[in-house]
């Protein structure tokens, strides 16, 4: 079997675990996001992940896995890191203008990148830090970048008033409860089971009081 079609195989598998429903054209596209985060992580380490089945588990369906609790037109993803989960998002779930931030210079050449060569209409790379970031989103996403207290301190602003906050995190993170900032309450606490990942994941889902 060729390396694209076993990967394909298990990106299906996993899609299919979880219970998702993609657009038609959205495997594909993600094996090429996942072929183009390979080229060039090559050259600019853009993600510790080297093997590209272990991208499939750990960058895609980790990722595809909080698509259940995404809402709103407008989304942030801060920390995006090679775009994760924000590019993910964006492929599976088209229609809502994205905002990826990094602070990387390297990073954020590559999400420009990603955005042009996979035609993602809606999707914007911003290099900044995320507490210099301006505007307010329906859904913000963070893929473990930082504690919760530093998540919503530095960008709490950003957050609609009806709004929702999507936290990715290993662990479940109890410690960092008690860190939530006035003005922010937990919704939810869902664990994630990702399809070929052993580890545990948790998502946080927080608000405005």
């Amino acid at each position: 079997m060729a390396a694209r079609d076993a990967l394909q195989v298990r990106l299906e598998q996993g899609i299919a675990a979880l219970g998702l429903s993609l657009p038609t054209d959205a495997v594909p596209r993600l094996l090429d996001y996942q072929a183009l985060l390979e080229r060039w992580n090559a050259a600019y380490n853009l993600t510790a992940v080297r093997d590209p089945a272990e991208m499939i588990t750990r960058h895609l369906l980790d990722s595809l896995a909080i698509l259940p609790y995404v809402q709103g037109r407008t989304l942030a993803d801060l920390g995006t890191g090679p775009g994760l989960p924000g590019i993910v998002l964006a492929i599976a779930a088209p229609g809502r203008e994205i905002l990826l931030v990094d602070s990387n210079g390297k990073k954020v050449r590559f999400l420009r990148e990603a955005i042009r060569a996979l035609k993602l209409e809606g999707v914007q790379a911003l290099q900044s830090r995320v507490e210099e970031v301006e505007g307010q989103y329906d859904c913000i996403t963070a893929r473990a970048f930082a504690s919760l207290a530093d998540m919503l301190g530095w960008g709490g602003h950003l957050l609609a008033p009806e709004g929702l906050w999507l936290a990715m995190k290993g662990k479940r993170p109890d410690d960092e409860l008690p860190g939530v900032p006035a003005g922010f309450e937990v919704r939810g606490v869902h664990e994630l089971a990702v399809p070929g990942l052993p580890a545990e994941r948790h998502l946080l889902v927080l608000g405005h009081v």
